[in-house]
């Protein structure tokens, strides 16, 4: 490669993360609230008058959340808190007296299995949290979906070397850097996954809406942790969501061949 080539590569790239930043801050969705605006005027108001969640599918008052059937895919819904929390920034998730917003969308997986109509894998399911930037909405949302089969594929093969301290995967996931551990099934009621980042990543508490952050469930019945950091010069926003397939492909391509 010659000096000419290898400048111009390097202009292009930089071109590229301009694009990227620039489309990051102009092309912001303009309803940032409207999440917020369904929780706190909708959801919430008719369960305490009428009993009656909706548009939620479930307001629990008592532990601070709501369930919501999104309208991205078949079988995706989103864990939101009842309060007002941004997202993975807010120094809230490092309260361990606050919600753990992780362990309530486990305990509510089986709203995926009620409108699959039969029970779906565990090890088919991952709960995600994008970061500050890779994000449309300003409200708190755990995206509560199936998991692609190359990336469920490549943490099964990842597992047995992995462990309870965070380590970088090699190559990544989608051209991303990732870091992944182990989280005892005990251990996710415990602690919250917000603060295990926090305290595992030294640069994620001064910075932890530059995260995403995503507990996946293992055939083993423990859990993996993943989580991404934003990286401008790799067009990677930590929109940790990449690992889902809110199409669950997978899933009804299992169920329409056993069908035939």
């Amino acid at each position: 490669m010659t000096r000419f080539q290898r400048k111009t590569g390097f202009i292009v790239l930089i071109v590229i993360v301009l694009l990227v930043i620039t489309s990051f801050f102009f092309l912001r969705p303009s309803h940032p609230d409207a999440l917020w605006k369904i929780v706190s005027q909708q959801c919430v108001p008719h369960q305490q008058q009428r009993q009656n969640p909706s548009p939620c599918a479930k307001v629990n008052l008592a532990q601070g959340f709501v369930v919501f059937k999104d309208r991205n895919g078949p079988l995706q819904y989103l864990l939101m808190p009842t309060a007002k929390v941004t997202g993975i920034e807010s120094p809230l998730l490092l309260n361990p007296q606050q919600p753990n917003y992780f362990a309530d969308a486990w305990q509510r997986r089986d709203w995926l299995s009620k409108r699959y109509g039969k029970p779906v894998p565990e090890n088919q399911l991952s709960f995600t949290i994008n970061s500050e930037y890779g994000r449309t909405q300003n409200q708190l949302h755990i995206h509560m979906s199936c998991t692609k089969p190359k990336v469920l594929a490549r943490i099964t093969a990842l597992a047995p070397s992995l462990s309870s301290q965070w380590q970088p995967i090699q190559i990544g996931i989608n051209h991303h850097s990732y870091w992944a551990r182990t989280l005892d099934k005990n251990a996710l009621g415990k602690k919250s996954p917000f603060i295990l980042l926090a305290e595992g990543l030294p640069q994620a508490r001064e910075n932890m809406g530059a995260f995403g952050l995503a507990l996946l469930p293992t055939t083993e019945g423990n859990f993996v942790l993943l989580a991404t950091q934003r990286e401008w010069w790799r067009l990677n926003l930590a929109s940790i969501e990449e690992i889902q397939d809110h199409s669950c492909a997978a899933l009804y391509d299992t169920a329409n061949t056993l069908a035939k």
